[in-house]
């Protein structure tokens, strides 16, 4: 797919992974509507970029009624939606007991995967339903792309991760199902599951902390920048062979359990 004049939808497009991949996608000539629920980053997202490439939607990608109700604005205002890249997220770490053997609240496991996995399927559902009402384009005659993110941590889930962990491998196993499920409308569906990204979360990190996290990875020995995140995604979207896979972007690191 051409990603030229095309409409991608980011959640969690406000900062991180999300915005590093809306800022390659305005180079290549997409415009880009956020679903995220910060909507001083939203708005200054789109004041730095433009109203005429951005549009902010405040949206709970767990709730059925706040999802549809963003998509119908991106139609409204840019007709429709080719790219959907989930990028919303959280990554809570708490182990299965804690130090006075007492269980995890199942509310902590609840709202990982709520967020994580269900909040995923939920906008890549609305996004499909939309995407299927395109006409054909490229090559291909594809409709559209649904780009999600995983973790390493579905492969080599740490301690105090089981939520995330499950979470993530969650996106995962549902790569190929729902690309399978999606190719009789040309649609894709990819997965990318990022290694130690370099975001403003992280960089905020003790130094010893990043230290130790760069120590694990193999080459090259640095964080990932979320812009190769980013061009990664772009890369998924042009390539149209590209379809019913999960990526690991990590320098070959494979986590420890601590």
């Amino acid at each position: 797919m051409n990603p030229q004049h095309k409409i991608a939808v980011i959640t969690g497009g406000a900062s991180g992974l999300g915005r590093a991949t809306l800022e390659q996608l305005i180079k290549v000539g997409t415009k880009v509507a956020i679903f995220d629920l910060n909507q001083q980053a939203g708005d200054q997202v789109v004041s730095e970029f433009g109203s005429d490439n951005c549009l902010f939607v405040q949206t709970d990608v767990t709730s059925d009624s706040s999802v549809a109700a963003a998509f119908e604005l991106v139609v409204e205002k840019f007709g429709q939606v080719d790219i959907c890249i989930n990028c919303a997220g959280i990554a809570p770490a708490k182990k299965v007991l804690d130090r006075d053997g007492n269980a995890q609240p199942l509310s902590d496991f609840t709202k990982a995967v709520s967020i994580n996995l269900i909040g995923t399927f939920n906008v890549a559902r609305i996004a499909a339903q939309f995407m299927a009402k395109n006409e054909p384009s490229g090559e291909a005659n594809e409709r559209g792309i649904i780009i999600n993110t995983a973790s390493v941590a579905a492969y080599d889930g740490q301690m105090g991760q089981c939520a995330y962990a499950a979470s993530k491998s969650g996106v995962v196993g549902m790569t190929l199902p729902m690309a399978r499920d999606l190719a009789r409308s040309g649609i894709r569906v990819n997965t990318i599951a990022p290694g130690i990204m370099g975001t403003p979360m992280l960089l905020a990190m003790p130094e010893n902390v990043q230290e130790s996290l760069v120590d694990k990875i193999q080459f090259p020995k640095r964080m990932g920048l979320p812009s190769e995140f980013g061009r990664l995604a772009v890369h998924m979207v042009e390539n149209s062979y590209f379809n019913g896979e999960t990526v690991r972007l990590d320098a070959a690191i494979r986590m420890p359990p601590k």
